[in-house]
């Protein structure tokens, strides 16, 4: 049978804040330009893949300042909760395994009841 834990209310909310942050950061990394400075397009058909990017424009001073904001946020996050006094209380032969569910525990497990009832008809 598998350990569960009962993971300290913040820890659990720095858990989800980091997937919010780092979720928040990819999307906003997906929507701007390939280059943090103005650079011109290019392609290199002569490697082993094709590369081709289209002229970059750059990022604004605020889509710069919004990365920083967001990485540094990441960085706090990842770092309170990789540090946090609860594993002091994990076993270190323990701790990869519980690490791996505290990331998921924000999940509704397969089975849940809350999840079943969505499934049922009136």
């Amino acid at each position: 049978m598998a350990t569960t834990y009962d993971f300290p209310s913040d820890l659990l909310a720095g858990q989800e804040e980091l997937h919010q942050v780092r979720a928040e950061l990819s999307a906003l990394l997906k929507r701007l330009p390939w280059s943090v400075e103005p650079l011109d397009g290019f392609s290199d058909v002569g490697g082993w893949r094709k590369v081709e990017r289209p002229a970059s424009p750059g990022w604004t001073p605020d889509e710069q300042a919004e990365v920083e904001k967001l990485r540094q946020r990441e960085h706090e996050l990842a770092v309170f909760v990789s540090g946090h006094r609860f594993w002091t209380e994990v076993a270190v032969t323990e701790r990869v395994e519980t690490r791996m569910k505290l990331k998921h525990a924000h999940e509704v497990p397969p089975g849940d009841k809350k999840a079943d009832n969505s499934q049922q008809k009136p």
